[in-house]
């Protein structure tokens, strides 16, 4: 069984570019927050912050405690997609690279001789002097060589910051024993509890399971796909489809009412429409989320005739926010917006008395001066309370295009 794949994650990845653009980051405890604020989270933390227990999602106040001398740095998205295009580049330069995962995550597939340990871990260490040479110093990568994706992720993960690991086929499968079940991609909450009431409670009892047990673990092909994965075999990626378009913002403290939290949502759902175009595509349904400062949170959805049109996602968006709470004493934390039921603009209905030739016209005139003149350009009114918030976001999946959704 050759090694065929090798994975290469960047460390602390947005912590990294910050401090690779600013000296005197450098080897410190440095955590990046969507907004700066005590009530935020982290939402990226440096290896030397690490050290000291924050990861992401540790709230802003109980960071301060844990690393008094932490500095605080508000994300710059923008700038985290143009180093990625510049790392790709340079790993480019390098090998191919097969698939771009996240934005600091990619793989490159091994060929010909690449596929001899010593020949990939020559590639391995070129790969990480062309990073360093080309994008900077600081940018550091974990990289990980195995016979599949799924194996060569995992032995990204075993040696961080800037590590190289190598799992062959006669290291399979004890190499994955001191591993948990929730280290292994693919395994969260719920499904570490599926394996656990199968009587799996550990990675080694994980791999001895037969593949009818992993069958029923995940409810069908998937437990299959993990066993062979397991065992070093060639899983091709299933071909998958868009599932939603959507944005979220932690809202600063100036913008936490009913009335800005609703500007916010404006600004979001015109956002996403613009995406969603750019797409091709045209979506049925619209769900709203608000999170309070509190803890709980309010949220709603409303179905409609497929569109793109931002005005007609304006309007379902008008509906569902009469139904919120208005006289509730929650401050907003957090609000989001989600474009789900998506299908191919191809497929969509001309309705009997709707005007969607204007529609269209419409919002195609306001994409193209929007992205000919700058953002905010052209806008319906109700994000005017919200124009300088809401920046652009960096999903884990999701890599955004700054000319369709820069700032």
């Amino acid at each position: 069984m050759s090694l065929r794949v090798l994975y290469v994650d960047f460390n602390s990845y947005f912590a990294s570019v910050e401090q690779q653009l600013r000296p005197e980051l450098r080897g410190r405890p440095v955590a990046v927050l969507p907004v700066i604020a005590d009530t935020s989270c982290c939402i990226a933390a440096s290896y030397e912050a690490k050290e000291s227990g924050i990861k992401t999602g540790t709230l802003v106040r109980e960071a301060k405690r844990l690393c008094p001398e932490l500095k605080l740095v508000e994300a710059r998205p923008a700038v985290y997609v143009d180093y990625h295009h510049q790392l790709v580049e340079s790993v480019e330069s390098c090998a191919h690279v097969e698939r771009v995962l996240s934005i600091d995550e990619m793989y490159c597939e091994l060929i010909g001789r690449q596929q001899q340990r010593d020949q990939a871990l020559g590639l391995a260490r070129e790969i990480k002097c062309a990073v360093s040479g080309k994008v900077g110093t600081e940018l550091r990568c974990s990289i990980g060589i195995a016979p599949n994706v799924f194996l060569a992720k995992t032995a990204s993960d075993l040696q961080k910051p800037d590590g190289l690991t190598v799992i062959e086929e006669n290291d399979l499968p004890d190499c994955l024993f001191g591993l948990k079940l929730r280290d292994l991609c693919g395994i969260g909450v719920k499904m570490e509890k599926r394996l656990n009431a199968l009587g799996i409670h550990s990675v080694e009892a994980l791999c001895k399971a037969s593949k009818v047990a992993l069958r029923q673990a995940w409810g069908g092909i998937g437990g299959e796909r993990m066993h062979a994965r397991l065992r070093g075999e060639w899983v091709p990626d299933l071909q998958t489809e868009r599932s939603s378009v959507g944005h979220s913002h932690v809202l600063p403290p100036a913008l936490r009412s009913h009335r800005t939290a609703c500007s916010v949502l404006h600004r979001l759902l015109q956002k996403a429409a613009m995406r969603l175009r750019s797409y091709g595509l045209i979506t049925g349904a619209l769900h709203v989320r608000v999170k309070w400062i509190d803890g709980p949170s309010w949220e709603n959805q409303t179905r409609f005739d497929p569109t793109q049109d931002t005005l007609q996602l304006i309007n379902a968006l008008r509906i569902l926010w009469a139904d919120y709470p208005a006289e509730s004493k929650s401050i907003p934390l957090a609000v989001s917006v989600t474009l789900i039921d998506l299908d191919e603009q191809s497929n969509q209905s001309r309705a009997l008395f709707d005007s969607i030739e204007s529609r269209n016209k419409l919002n195609a005139v306001t994409d193209r001066v929007n992205l000919c003149y700058g953002k905010n350009t052209v806008y319906f009114g109700g994000a005017h309370l919200a124009l300088r918030s809401a920046p652009m976001r960096i999903a884990f999946n999701h890599i955004p295009e700054p000319v369709v959704e820069g700032d």
